[in-house]
């Protein structure tokens, strides 16, 4: 190795990570000293206007998307960065970069493999460095910060796409289509033995033929290697309870974190989720372990792999019914052979309470519950094809970006379909990185005739992004574009009424429709403690009835065409 080419990490006390400058700069000479093996170059900007790179390594040469995809040629994509205080994964590219340049050999078992990887995702949090704000973490010396300039937690707005960094994301994946990707990360929860956790797409979620793949080959064999490699892992620790002992739940990555989002364009996503007490040391060897195994992988299986998600796809074509929203499957618990530490529980020193402490000099390794199988628990039936009209324009855009065909329209037209009625909405009580997330959402299908304009759009589910348009376009998705507030504005009644005026009016309106006097009357019952509130009453009658009725409110203005 030479030593001008060793990182910041290698040079130092391995206890450093690199600064976005030198790294940006490591590699920007790389690619000049090694124009065959490595393209390096500027894709974007962040919000506070930072660029943001992107490099490709192939073993011949070739680094045009167009010719790779072409070829059939299988993409692995690593992805680093996107909480900077979390680094290791920027480190272990650098190197594993370096290797490739520099070893013959390295480069040639890439065979028709492309590397594709992002250097530093969330560059202003990593300019923004510190060595306090990672409370319960182990080093390195000086980090940079989980949220960007916009403070934005950039591992929850992949769906959501606030941030340049995310639209410039989706549009990656929509571009080169990767096969298999990895995101690195670094862990915070309970304390044990491992240095490397695991978070893996939701095998249920991946469907019949990747799904399976997933979990009955691939897990295996990157849990064997990183056994043989000197770095055993385990799936990430996410407690049944407030510590290993009672099991683990799998991690339900839905589409706002990277796993759940690569899901959505059938591609196999991997976290690793290094443990934060660990020296960096141990986290940078075993995260830089676990990269090249996954890589290694695909690598060798790269013909399954894009077979399996070519069939994903061409399933989604003809689904008759979509999986929108997931649970655990409480029932049907596996095994993991997990190495704990013993749990203590005593009081607090600072408080009336019982905290939680482990206890390193107490060992142990059995058997725990491991809840890894998940169940669809909203499902909707499949339509022919979506209708969105063209001033929903932030929903367009984000198809645009994910490589969704869209058919605009061209002359107005009438047509029969689908609607929701929103019956009520639920939102958190505080804001949720940037939005009143709607969690609690029900729904009445409708029919109806609707007049299509010229510029409307329409989403037919023949076409390999049909999952996208469907967890995107399905309010009950888990993270559906009406959860995070896209559609908000319908919620809202625009008329008013004065209450003088319109008491006259109710009792005209209770007489004259049956539906409503029902309605009110069962209103009545359920509610008596609210008679002697006025403006409950009117309001009641006021957005139940039909004589001043808008359409438009709490109607979801995306169609569906069965």
């Amino acid at each position: 190795m030479h030593p001008e080419t060793l990182t910041p990490y290698e040079k130092g006390n391995r206890n450093q990570t690199t600064l976005w400058t030198e790294c940006i700069a490591f590699y920007e000479e790389l690619a000049r000293r090694f124009p065959r093996v490595l393209r390096f170059e500027r894709i974007g900007v962040s919000d506070g206007g930072v660029p943001i790179h992107q490099g490709v390594v192939s073993a011949d040469g070739v680094f045009e998307r167009e010719a790779i995809k072409g070829a059939g040629r299988t993409v692995f994509f690593n992805n680093n960065g996107i909480h900077p205080g979390e680094p290791e994964g920027i480190d272990a590219c650098m190197a594993m970069v370096r290797d490739f340049c520099h070893d013959p050999a390295k480069l040639a078992a890439l065979g028709e493999t492309v590397l594709l990887f992002i250097p530093v995702y969330n560059v202003d949090g990593c300019l923004n460095r510190a060595n306090t704000s990672r409370v319960n973490q182990d080093g390195p010396e000086r980090f940079g910060f989980r949220a960007n300039s916009r403070h934005l937690d950039l591992n929850r707005d992949f769906i959501k796409c606030d941030s340049l960094n995310a639209r410039l994301f989706n549009q990656l994946i929509a571009a080169w289509d990767p096969d298999v990707m990895v995101d690195t990360h670094t862990s915070n929860g309970a304390d044990y033995s491992y240095t490397m956790t695991l978070i893996q797409t939701q095998a249920d979620k991946l469907g019949s033929g990747l799904g399976p793949f997933l979990r009955d080959t691939m897990l295996p064999a990157i849990y064997a290697d990183m056994e043989r490699r000197g770095w055993p892992t385990c799936p990430y620790v996410n407690p049944l309870k407030d510590s290993p002992d009672d099991g683990i739940v799998d991690f339900l990555e839905v589409p706002r974190f990277s796993t759940g989002f690569a899901a959505l364009h059938h591609v196999i996503g991997f976290m690793p989720e290094t443990h934060m007490l660990k020296p960096f040391a141990d986290r940078y060897d075993s995260m830089r372990a676990l990269v090249e195994s996954v890589l290694a992988f695909t690598v060798a299986n790269g013909a399954a792999i894009k077979r399996l998600r070519a069939e994903a796809k061409a399933q989604g074509r003809v689904r008759a019914e979509w999986p929108v929203s997931w649970a655990v499957d409480m029932d049907r618990p596996g095994t993991f052979r997990f190495k704990g530490y013993e749990a203590r529980r005593h009081p607090s020193v600072i408080g009336n309470y019982t905290r939680l402490s482990y206890d390193r000099g107490q060992p142990w390794e059995r058997d725990i519950a491991w809840y890894n199988n998940f169940v669809a628990d909203v499902s909707v039936r499949a339509p022919k094809a979506y209708v969105v009209p063209q001033q929903w324009r932030e929903v367009i855009e984000r198809l645009e970006w994910n490589g969704v065909r869209m058919t605009r329209v061209d002359n107005a037209a009438t047509i029969d379909a689908q609607y929701y009625h929103i019956a009520s909405v639920t939102s958190r009580p505080t804001a949720y990185e940037g939005h009143m997330f709607h969690d609690g959402v029900e729904l009445e299908a409708r029919r109806g005739v609707f007049q299509l304009n010229a510029g409307d759009y329409i989403v037919s589910l023949d076409q390999d992004r049909a999952r996208y348009a469907v967890e995107t376009l399905e309010p009950l998705a888990h993270d559906s574009f009406f959860r995070w507030g896209f559609f908000n504005s319908v919620l809202e009644k625009k008329e008013a009424f004065s209450d003088y005026v319109f008491e006259d009016l109710a009792l005209d309106m209770l007489e004259s429709e049956p539906e409503l006097k029902a309605k009110f009357g069962a209103w009545k019952l359920a509610n008596p403690a609210l008679l002697s509130d006025q403006d409950a009453v009117l309001h009641f009658i006021f957005h139940n009835g039909e004589r001043h009725a808008e359409p438009e409110w709490r109607r979801y203005p995306v169609l569906s065409v069965f």
